[in-house]
Parts: C-alpha cells; sequence; structure tokens
C-alpha cells in the first residue's frame, strides 16, 4: 500500500546503484531498546538466568523452562521521548509520545512424570516483541558560524562535468535526475550535485563549456548562517521467536530460538538555512535554502539464540547464552526536494526543484554483531530475588554486504577502525509481599564507537510492581533511560553537528495468564 501511495504522490520511480549509507544506518539495527513485558522492564531485564518471562528468552532461551504451566502475555506500552539538542549555544526542545502494542506470546509445557527419562520437560513457545520504536521527533536551531549547508551540495559538484548537472533541450527535472541515478553509473552524488546546481546554490566558472569541473557558490562566505534541522522517525524493528527448551534431571536447562525479523522505517528530515550575511554586489546571492528529505527502509532478517541455565542450588543458578548476527535483506526508497531564494540585488526569485521521483535503490544486507550473555541470579526462598547480566557485543564486526561493493567495503573498514567491543551490565530484583511483587533495575550500555563523543554510554534505571490473581496477574513497569549523541544536518560537505541528549520515559503495562 505505501509503494503505491508513494508511486501516486511522486509519479515516477527508478532504480539506483548507490546512496549515502553512513554508520547510523547500521547501528539503528545492531542497538536494540530494551523493551517487553512490564517485569522484563521493570527489572531492566536482568533475566538471564531468572527466566520465567516471556520476554526473558530473548536473553537466554532456555528461561522458558521456568514455567510450571502452560502461559501468555500481552503487553502495551507508552513510549515518551524528550530530546534537549545544542547547536551552536542554541538549545532547543522536543518532545514525542506514541502507544504500542508490543508484546504478544504464549508458551507451553510438557512434563514427563513417568520417571522412565531425565529429560523431564519440554517447553515450546511463540512469542513477538517489539525490539525498536522508531517514533520520535527531534529540532534543532542555531547560527553556525563557519559552514553552510550549499557546502553539501558543492562537495558533489567538484570534478563532475558540467553537462551532467545542466538540463538539454525538451528535458525536465524528473527525467535528468532519473537519468543521473538510473543510467548515467554517476548515481546519488550527481543526483545531489544537479539539484544544488539547478537551485542556483552554486555555478560553473564556464557556463559554455559542458566539460567544466569548477564550480563557486552564490552563498556568501563569513558564517552567521542561521539553521533548522527537524527529524520525524517512524516504524519499528520486531522480532517473532520460536522457542524450544528441554531440562535435564532439573539441573541443566537448554534452548533454542530460531527469530524471524520484520523492520519499517521512515525517515523524514527538513533542514533550512537563513542567510545573514551581506549580499554581493553582482550576480545572485542565495538568501535561504530548504532541503528536504523522506527515506523509506524496509526488510526482513534472520537470527538465532542458543542457552544453557545451571541451577547449582535452589537459590543459587546461572547462564550463559550466544545471540547470532540478525542478517537483515533491506530495501531503501528515497524522495528529495529542494527549494531556494535567490536575489540579483533588485529582484527575488524562489527555485523550486521537485524531482517528483522516488530513487528505490538495490537491495543490500546487514549482518549485525553476534552478542554473549553472562548471568547469575539468587533466589531468596519465596520472598525474591536478585539478577545480574553482562553481554559483550563487538560493533566493529557490523557488515554491510555485498562486501565486493567499493561503497560498502570503505564503510566496513570505517565499522572496524571506529567501532569496538562494547559491555552491557543489567542488575535486577524483585521482593514479594504476599500477591504483590515489588521490582527495581539499572542498566548500563557503552558507546559502540571507540572514541564516545558520536554516541555517549547509555544508563537507565527502572521499577514497577505486579500483583497476582492466581491464574492470571498484572504487571506495571517505569522505565528511564539517557544517552548523547551527535546529528549532523547533512552527510557531508561540513562537519557541524547538532549535540542531542535522548532521555526516554515509558510506562508499560502486561497482563500474564496461566491456562
Amino acid at each position: 500500500m505505501r509503494k503505491l501511495f508513494l508511486s501516486i504522490i511522486f509519479g515516477s520511480s527508478l532504480l539506483a546503484t548507490a546512496q549515502e549509507t553512513t554508520t547510523n544506518d547500521a547501528l539503528r539495527y545492531a542497538v536494540n531498546n530494551l523493551t517487553g513485558t512490564a517485569r522484563f522492564r521493570a527489572m531492566s531485564g536482568a533475566f538471564g538466568a531468572v527466566g520465567g518471562d516471556l520476554s526473558s528468552i530473548n536473553v537466554n532461551p532456555a528461561g522458558s523452562l521456568f514455567f510450571n504451566n502452560n502461559f501468555a502475555s500481552i503487553t502495551g506500552t507508552s513510549f515518551n521521548a524528550h530530546n534537549r539538542s545544542d547547536y551552536f549555544n542554541t538549545r532547543t526542545k522536543e518532545n514525542f509520545s506514541s502507544l504500542d502494542l508490543n508484546q504478544l506470546g504464549a508458551v507451553l509445557v510438557f512434563n514427563d512424570n513417568s520417571g522412565k527419562t531425565d529429560w523431564s520437560k519440554i517447553v515450546v513457545g511463540l512469542n513477538y516483541d517489539s525490539t525498536n520504536n522508531f517514533d520520535n521527533t527531534i529540532f534543532s536551531a542555531g547560527v553556525n558560524p563557519y559552514n553552510s549547508i550549499g557546502n553539501y551540495f558543492i562537495d558533489k559538484a567538484q570534478g563532475l562535468p558540467l553537462n551532467y548537472m545542466q538540463l538539454q533541450p525538451g528535458e525536465t527535472i524528473s527525467q535528468l535526475y532519473s537519468y543521473l541515478g538510473q543510467t548515467s553509473g554517476l548515481g546519488f552524488p550527481a543526483q545531489q550535485a544537479m539539484l544544488g546546481y539547478q537551485a542556483y546554490i552554486f555555478e560553473a566558472f564556464d557556463d559554455n563549456d559542458p566539460d567544466n569541473i569548477d564550480y563557486y557558490t552564490n552563498i556568501p562566505p563569513g558564517g552567521n548562517y542561521y539553521h533548522e534541522n527537524y527529524v520525524q522517525t517512524s516504524g519499528f524493528t520486531g522480532k517473532l521467536t520460536a522457542n524450544i527448551a528441554t531440562a535435564y534431571k532439573n539441573k541443566l536447562f537448554l534452548g533454542l530460538n530460531l527469530n524471524a525479523h520484520f523492520t519499517d522505517y521512515v525517515k523524514s528530515t527538513s533542514v533550512y538555512e537563513g542567510n545573514n550575511n551581506d549580499l554581493y554586489t553582482s550576480g545572485l546571492t542565495v538568501t535561504d535554502i530548504q532541503f528536504d528529505n523522506e527515506l523509506y527502509t524496509y526488510g526482513t532478517g534472520f537470527s538465532m539464540n542458543l542457552g544453557a541455565i545451571y541451577k547449582f542450588t535452589d537459590s543459587f543458578r546461572a547462564g550463559i547464552a550466544y545471540e547470532s548476527p540478525t542478517w537483515y535483506h533491506l530495501n531503501d526508497e528515497l524522495s528529495q526536494r529542494l527549494i531556494t531564494r535567490t536575489t540579483d540585488g533588485t529582484s527575488n526569485f524562489q527555485n523550486f526543484v521537485n524531482p517528483n521521483v522516488v530513487n528505490i535503490y538495490e537491495s543490500y544486507k546487514i549482518q549485525t554483531p553476534s552478542k554473549w550473555t553472562l548471568s547469575g541470579t539468587y533466589i531468596f526462598g519465596k520472598k525474591g530475588l536478585i539478577s545480574v547480566d553482562y553481554a559483550t557485543k563487538d560493533y566493529s564486526n557490523i557488515k554491510f554486504k555485498p562486501t565486493n561493493d567499493s561503497f560498502f567495503r570503505d564503510l566496513n573498514t570505517d565499522m572496524r577502525n571506529q567501532f569496538k567491543d562494547a559491555m552491557e551490565l543489567r542488575i535486577g530484583g524483585e521482593y514479594k509481599i504476599k500477591q504483590w511483587s515489588l521490582r527495581g533495575g539499572y542498566r548500563f550500555e557503552e558507546s559502540p564507537y571507540k572514541v564516545d563523543f558520536a554516541m555517549g554510554d547509555l544508563t537507565g534505571y527502572s521499577a514497577g510492581l505486579g500483583y497476582n490473581f492466581g491464574e492470571s496477574r498484572l504487571d506495571l513497569a517505569y522505565a528511564n533511560d539517557h544517552r548523547n549523541y551527535n546529528l549532523a544536518l547533512v552527510s557531508s560537505g561540513m562537519n557541524d553537528a547538532a549535540r542531542i541528549r535522548t532521555t526516554n520515559n515509558n510506562i508499560t503495562i502486561t497482563y500474564s495468564v496461566n491456562f
């Protein structure tokens, strides 16, 4: 339905072979938010050796063996993101809230009480968890004393012959944009250069020479460029898990997950620039720029989990779990438009360059890093428990494929140089008072970057409570986490970025039933 809708709006589409994929696109799928049931979230996901929760099987698939009966749960969450932006000492704030049904699943428990085998229990389960909620808005504004966003278009144009940016007699913007993306072999960079040229952001030193490769800007130098950047994202990544687990002598618990992944992501950006400098005394001066993009990414993936838990005593047990890479198969669609205002000193002009074309890129693959988790929990009889999970994930192993593609090969090299093996620590506790359960948790996730200024560490806290009705249970959780990171206005031509601090405040409710 969405593809049809886009085709109706933009009128045409094309197949292009290159785009400006970045390390942020990789981290979108390699870094997962903490989601799941209310009990799981209230204890900050420290469930690797606890089990007995449908979201816990995402950490250690052997955890399903701690269900005593057939069990099902359904979960909804209120997501709230508060984004504070700092761009050249100007602070702005933006809030966004959404609701989501983020978990649904059930397990079936089969006990063998005959005494004929030491493998006395088998559990099978099916569970859906939303692993990322992308619904968010970010607004940044400030005066850049150094660089114009027009540098982005000039950067793409340098060295490109003028004839690739000029309209031929009878040719439309849509036709030229499509040709550059599909037929010319120059792809995305040439499309960006053409947009800038047609919007008069820059001009050729020799307009009569089709082989001209040198250009000058119509944006006055000197800094003091007022910038606004509005980013709106929506969508999700979800995981459907088929779980099977078995117990040996009620001491050793082994589990396996097969996971199908789904993603649907839309990112709309609008970056604006107002020029506060003096006008050129001759020729054109660009006074305003607005650059709009919409990226739509969708696809599927596969992964698997293996896990083991050993019960040393009735009070203490430990677990180890392995999560394989997720192999995603993704598709991107991109639409763009560029609007500028120019003046020659006497008259003002608006230049509206809208190709009305959707770039439909060749499918590609992302391999996210694998993950190891070590867990331990101590149970205080029927009163409660405390649990600790320690996990490692080497983000330098992220790969875009096909690896023989020169752009992806260079991007993979950049990620090997920038990313590191990062650790996660989760601590959770639960205390029971009759039918009530009180819970709390803490988690810490290291930045994927060796130099963490691009994306900082994440710190989170959680709390919750539950009430057991006997055959059913109602759980409520509150979770808070925050992380700092850089957000660039454009992907190249200028290195200036807004510093974003995102704080998430989420409320989760789960209804569970034994059957």
